[in-house]
């Protein structure tokens, strides 16, 4: 079965991170793609030149002159890093984006309250499928190609971005995340999580900004095409009992 990891910028800085893919890769080879974030270097370059980073419900206010540093960050040091890392354990990975191919066509989310970030309308998931039949892992950045001003670059949420690939790829999303899953009001794990009790916890507050962008994008993978979505730390690449569970209808267990 075929498996998008999605990392959070976080958790590529965890030391076992690359130990976990290699081990996953060994046993599955060339049944899993990777796409990463970066957001804390994206915010941290920001500030560098003076620019404050700006969020709604997890996802970032982008402005026309952020997207070469975005660019720059998740497309090239971001990316590299993590490709160099993984090559140097013998792990076959290749860096792309999703400029390359034309993989990820986006259209803006609220060009007035979001500016250049948006979410993908098409995916074409060709030049994915070429490097894993080449023997190679794919590593995404999750930046996309405008579908209304082609040959302008859009700035996809990585949880957004994973989603849309899974969906195209009739995958497993496994979003990988610096907590243990999604937490219930006590801070434990919930296993198993549909739509209904989420809007609840989304209402009472239990919820926060950057789990509900992944939630969002969890469920809506499921709506189109995905074969499962998971919520899980790190451990869960390894681990497919960990985590959280998301399901479109309620449990009947």
């Amino acid at each position: 079965m075929m498996t998008v990891i999605k990392l959070g910028g976080r958790v590529q800085s965890d030391p076992a991170l690359i130990e976990g893919i290699k081990k996953r890769w060994a046993e599955n080879p060339a049944t899993i793609c990777i796409v990463h974030g970066g957001g804390d270097e994206v915010s941290g370059l920001q500030r560098q030149l003076g620019r404050e980073p700006a969020f709604v419900n997890g996802r970032r206010i982008t402005a026309r002159e952020d997207l070469e540093l975005i660019r720059m960050v998740l497309s090239g040091s971001a990316n590299k890093r993590l490709v160099s890392s993984l090559c140097a354990a013998g792990v076959p990975a290749a860096g792309i984006s999703g400029e390359d191919g034309s993989m990820l066509l986006a259209r803006a989310i609220d060009k007035e309250q979001f500016g250049r970030a948006g979410k993908p309308v098409e995916v074409n998931t060709h030049i994915v499928s070429t490097l894993l039949e080449s023997g190679f892992l794919p590593v995404i950045s999750p930046v996309g190609t405008d579908i209304d001003e082609r040959g302008e670059a859009m700035n996809v949420n990585g949880d957004d971005a994973a989603a849309a690939i899974a969906s195209a790829m009739k995958a497993e999303l496994l979003m990988i995340a610096d907590v243990a899953g999604v937490l219930d009001a006590e801070r434990r794990v919930v296993a198993d999580l549909d739509q209904q009790r989420t809007d609840a916890m989304v209402a009472d507050g239990t919820v926060n900004r950057g789990m509900f962008a992944k939630l969002e994008a969890g469920f809506a993978a499921l709506a189109n095409g995905a074969s499962s979505v998971r919520i899980a730390a790190l451990a869960g690449i390894n681990e497919p009992s960990s985590g959280t569970s998301l399901s479109l209808t309620p449990s009947m267990t």
